[in-house]
């Protein structure tokens, strides 16, 4: 089967599969799980045979998985022989190298197919374009680095896409960008607000977020500037794992991907996920750093999937702090919603801790000092409320865009502070 045809037998089957009932939905899964546990998995060295059950297999993690890189993937290819091919054209042979941008600073591998980044391809566009499919479309793709899998769309005739390297900064490729014209754009919140604040002539159909977690700070500011929904792509080393319907619903890729869910406190939780459809890298029961919190009711628009109301940030920003009880965590949104909600002039803020029992609070010098204050208040209040022992530091200093870096208003620098 030629890539296109791949496409366009995943695109089929990811509009079918959305058309179910969850009960049909949840037998299709089950079976297209067997399969995968019984035909794909045991390619992989590190599994080597079928579990009985998915659970009866162990929980992956990162660190496994990079340093036994050669025995997650069905071609034996080695760490060292995949980042060996990224630093030249990113290619091993037939296959594609990709990696993480490394926001915690320990960067992650990929290694896919040419046919699975055609299905990548197809199901990326009946999630998130299917209207748009049999008009042209002009794809603009901004991100720290071209991972490859975009580079499927260029076979198409359809589809023009243009990638546009965000370490190099916007202004050195605006230009090209507004000629260009496209009419949609896949790019990180930090980005597309940084468009809206510097009055890029940009025109699209449809606006994606993506590789960062969007702020709901950023939403109304990107909104507002591009008379458009924003809508998001949910995408990690790991795979493809939720995109926005045309209702605004974040539905997760459980056409592609069985999610376990393992409970993180504030009603969030962590997801542990196995690729069912991917059978180069095998990925079961991989344990993902995300920190969502699901939809409790299901999506207007009637699809099975279900749904994600906010993805909050990573476990790794999670404040580790101590009290006279004992530890006490607090989560990124609950940091991020003491800030904003101290002063609606609060636009932009850093929130580190920086040690045990040390917060660093920064803040632009344009900012009200009254908002300032509130802000540091509010934050201190918080700590206080939990009876955690920490000084909140306030800082006032400029916030410049940061392309070579993912942008966290809220971060733990624990393991740097030591």
């Amino acid at each position: 089967m030629n890539g296109l045809a791949e496409a366009a037998g995943s695109f089929a089957l990811t509009r079918w599969v959305s058309r179910k009932s969850r009960a049909d939905f949840e037998r299709w899964q089950a079976a297209a799980l067997r399969r995968f546990l019984d035909r794909d998995l045991p390619r992989a060295p590190f599994y080597g045979k079928a579990p009985a059950r998915l659970i009866d297999l162990p929980v992956a993690e990162k660190a496994l998985l990079m340093a036994r890189f050669d025995e997650f993937n069905i071609h034996r290819l080695t760490a060292a022989q995949a980042w060996a091919a990224l630093a030249g054209d990113g290619r091993a042979g037939p296959l594609t190298i990709g990696a993480s941008t490394g926001t915690s600073g320990n960067r992650g591998l990929f290694v896919i197919s040419e046919a699975e980044k055609y299905r990548w391809l197809g199901a990326i566009l009946a999630k998130a374009a299917p209207d748009l499919l049999w008009r042209s479309m002009r794809v603009a793709v901004i991100l720290p680095q071209n991972t490859g899998l975009y580079d499927s769309a260029r076979k198409s005739r359809l589809i023009k896409l243009a990638f546009f390297d965000l370490t190099s900064g916007p202004e050195s490729w605006r230009g090209a960008l507004e000629a260009f014209d496209p009419t949609v754009i896949i790019a990180p919140p930090k980005i597309l607000r940084h468009f809206a604040s510097e009055g890029f002539r940009l025109r699209p159909k449809r606006v994606f977020s993506a590789a960062e977690t969007l702020d709901p700070v950023d939403r109304p500011v990107i909104e507002d500037f591009f008379r458009l929904p924003l809508d998001q792509i949910y995408m990690a080393t790991e795979g493809l794992f939720a995109v926005t319907c045309r209702r605004g619903g974040l539905h997760l890729a459980e056409d592609s991907v069985f999610f376990e869910f393992e409970p993180a406190g504030e009603g969030l939780v962590t997801p542990l996920v196995t690729t069912f459809r991917r059978r180069t890298q095998i990925m079961a029961r991989y344990r993902m750093n995300d920190l969502l919190r699901l939809s409790k009711a299901p999506c207007r628009c009637g699809s099975p999937l279900r749904c994600v109301d906010e993805i909050v940030g990573r476990m790794d920003d999670v404040f580790r702090l101590i009290s006279p009880d004992g530890p006490v965590l607090v989560t990124p949104d609950v940091l991020r919603n003491a800030v904003l909600k101290a002063d609606r002039r609060i636009d932009d803020f850093r929130l580190v801790q920086t040690g045990p029992d040390r917060v660093e609070l920064s803040l632009p010098p344009t900012f009200a000092d009254d908002a300032a204050a509130a802000a540091h208040q509010a934050v201190q209040a918080l700590l206080d409320a939990r009876k955690a022992v920490a000084t909140v530091t306030l800082v006032r200093a400029p916030l410049p865009l940061e392309t070579g870096r993912k942008l966290r208003r809220v971060e733990a620098r624990l393991e740097r502070a030591r």
